[in-house]
């Protein structure tokens, strides 16, 4: 496994995403196999792993709790708020610090732990980010000591420069993958430029860059990619990327197709890992064979410029203007 920096710690820059674990939104994972993916993610070198409050209404952190008492290294441990409860109006009631408090110090008591690594923002409205009061109200709970660094996963590339003009932001998480290409032109340098690392959920679409389905993939009711897949529960742009799932698959097939290898969920995100800007990439993962593939990609050498280019040429000439969904 190999490390980047986030600030001054080392972290794996292929993480552990953690929504499958609230088994609420993924089909259902038992604890005894959340314990395993989470114990074979860490056997494998990796420390870091994101979850959110809502993942299960914290059956995901309380299920992180519990494993953390069993291992003797050191993990880093992110979470997100600002989701809970009847989205209404966009969630108002939760964006005050009293909220914010509450709601931190509840994640700290599902995970065990006395003080967050990383307390991020859950994709919540565009406008509550550019009123920047939820901003001082984390750099409140760090003064407070309940969170070390703060961050925001955003859903749009307007959110994510909003963001990257607050003051102490530590980290931006961004949907980056094949079938999201243009993200890197638009936020990457300005994040370089701010010292913010970039953490990279949904790198393989909710899988559809792992090569594994085919029109006959039947997804269970309580699992997104079936109750959203077109947008019906929550933002396209969060299933599958925005991608439509049939056109998906066509799309995976051609870049399959250019890939050095059948290993196409490996190298979606070896692509991802060859973007120097990129601090961790946060693949899911419901089987510990899952885990070791996309921990392994950490190891292969970087794709060539070619590949990289016709990659590209493909997302331009094709893809692109197929995403649904905002982004």
């Amino acid at each position: 496994m190999n490390y980047t920096l986030f600030k001054d710690t080392p972290i794996a820059e292929v993480g552990l995403g953690t929504w499958q674990l609230g088994s609420a939104d993924w089909g259902a994972i038992n604890e005894d196999e959340a314990l395993s993916i989470l114990n074979a993610y860490t056997q494998a070198g990796g420390n870091f792993i994101d979850t959110a409050d809502v993942y299960g209404m914290g059956v995901s952190e309380a299920v992180i709790g519990r494993f953390l008492k069993t291992v003797k290294k050191d993990v880093f441990v992110a979470t997100k708020l600002g989701r809970r409860g009847d989205p209404g109006n966009g969630w108002p009631q939760n964006f005050s610090y009293a909220a914010m408090r509450q709601h931190t110090e509840a994640s700290l008591q599902h995970l065990g732990i006395s003080q967050l690594f990383l307390q991020q923002l859950h994709c919540i409205p565009t406008e509550e980010m550019r009123k920047g009061d939820v901003f001082d109200n984390l750099r409140q709970l760090q003064k407070d000591g309940l969170i070390r660094y703060f961050g925001a996963s955003v859903e749009t590339t307007e959110e994510a420069l909003i963001c990257l003009e607050q003051e102490g932001l530590a980290s931006l998480q961004i949907i980056y993958n094949l079938f999201r290409q243009h993200v890197a032109d638009e936020i990457f340098a300005k994040a370089r430029e701010k010292g913010v690392a970039l953490i990279v959920r949904v790198p393989l679409a909710s899988g559809l860059l792992s090569g594994k389905f085919s029109a006959d993939t039947q997804f269970s009711s309580n699992d997104h990619r079936n109750f959203n897949a077109n947008g019906e529960a929550f933002n396209a742009g969060e299933t599958f990327s925005g991608i439509e799932f049939k056109q998906g698959l066509k799309f995976a097939g051609k870049i399959k197709s250019v890939m050095p290898d059948e290993r196409m969920a490996q190298w979606a995100i070896r692509w991802i890992l060859d973007h120097p800007e990129v601090t961790t990439v946060i693949p899911g993962a419901s089987k510990i064979s899952q885990v070791n593939s996309n921990v392994e990609a950490s190891q292969l050498a970087p794709l060539s410029n070619e590949i990289h280019q016709q990659l590209r040429l493909l997302y331009d000439q094709d893809i692109k203007e197929s995403i649904r969904g905002h982004y």
